[in-house]
């Protein structure tokens, strides 16, 4: 019993006819098989890869464009603050010389009034030291003086004589 030239040679030939038939029905219908399940495994890892890649590609492209908008958006937030200074400088300008008009015409109309009271109290004063003039001069005299100073008006160009001297 020789294990490399055994007595029955059918039994070496039906091992190689049963391994051939193996490698044969592997080769054919298992490698194949698994060559596509791995090529499928492959395509998925590829290609969730790329997606990956194109996923993370679209984020950057996203957060530039995020960031972008955002210095925008600042940029038009400084601009509309600066124009709300100016608006605001502007109508507190306006506001202030409207105010100031207002002021003028009032201190106007002020002036105004106190010179016609002091017209009118001037007026009454000169009305009332003419008629005291005239009560002392009818005093005075011993008779009533009223009409004739009327008349003639002495007591007007007296005041009107006064005033001349005190001016002067």
């Amino acid at each position: 019993m020789n294990p490399l030239f055994p007595d029955n040679y059918y039994e070496p030939v039906i091992a190689l006819v049963v391994f051939l038939v193996t490698l044969f029905v592997i080769g054919k219908l298992l490698v194949p098989r698994l060559q596509k399940t791995l090529a499928e495994r492959a395509d998925a890892i590829d290609g969730g890869i790329l997606r990956a890649e194109k996923a993370q590609a679209e984020v950057r492209n996203l957060a530039r464009q995020y960031q972008e908008r955002m210095e925008e958006a600042r940029r038009d937030a400084a601009l509309l603050r600066e124009e709300a200074r100016e608006q605001g400088a502007q109508i507190k300008a306006e506001l202030r010389a409207q105010a100031q008009a207002e002021a003028r015409h009032l201190i106007g109309m002020a002036h105004a009034q106190i010179e016609a009271d002091r017209q009118a109290a001037f007026a009454q004063i000169r009305m009332e030291i003419g008629r005291l003039s005239t009560d002392l001069a009818g005093r005075i005299i011993g008779e009533s003086l009223e009409e004739h100073v009327r008349q003639t008006g002495i007591v007007e160009r007296f005041l009107d004589e006064l005033e001349n001297r005190t001016g002067s």
